[in-house]
């Protein structure tokens, strides 16, 4: 008689969501397993859960962008296979800010095999900026070492949020 045995740890791909204090990540990362928008409050420190995409499965790890809660976001870099940066499309007047951590960021040696997916959040909002915009000001044509991709979205219908989960899901299956 045959015994099969399946390893207990299913391999779980790493990603970090990162981005200015509401931004939107933590109603992101629940709309990704709830598919509904739930009411939050400003995350100290982070959250983590599960999300499987078509049988790969993620290990989401939400961290708070409040200012002083950003220097410590190297400690959750090793082995993360994607960043997601949730920018607020309607706040011009830190994108610059969010542009100098992202390309902080991007150069740690931990980061170096990572993909970088930015969500354009609060879409709906009357006079956001498109994710073409946020690009051009995240000055994303420069990163030319690690794979990239902007995506619109609005965190609390879940727009654009599916489209998100398929470009991670596919970033993880052609490495």
């Amino acid at each position: 008689r045959q015994m099969l045995y399946f390893s207990l740890t299913t391999l779980k791909h790493k990603v970090i969501v990162v981005g200015l204090d509401n931004a939107g990540k933590t109603t992101i990362l629940y709309q990704f397993l709830t598919k509904e928008a739930v009411h939050t409050s400003p995350t100290i420190g982070s959250n983590v859960e599960q999300i499987t995409v078509r049988n790969t499965h993620f290990l989401v790890w939400d961290i708070g962008g409040q200012e002083n809660l950003r220097a410590s976001w190297y400690s959750y870099y090793c082995n993360t296979e994607i960043v997601i940066l949730v920018v607020d499309s309607t706040d011009r007047e830190r994108l610059t800010l969010t542009k100098e951590e992202l390309h902080r960021m991007l150069s740690h040696e931990d980061l170096q095999n990572a993909a970088v997916l930015i969500l354009a959040n609060k879409q709906d909002v009357k006079g956001s900026l498109t994710a073409a915009e946020i690009s051009q000001i995240l000055t994303l044509e420069s990163i030319t070492t690690h794979s990239w991709h902007v995506q619109a979205c609005c965190a609390l219908t879940g727009e654009g949020l599916p489209a998100s989960l398929d470009w991670m899901k596919s970033r993880v299956v052609a490495n």
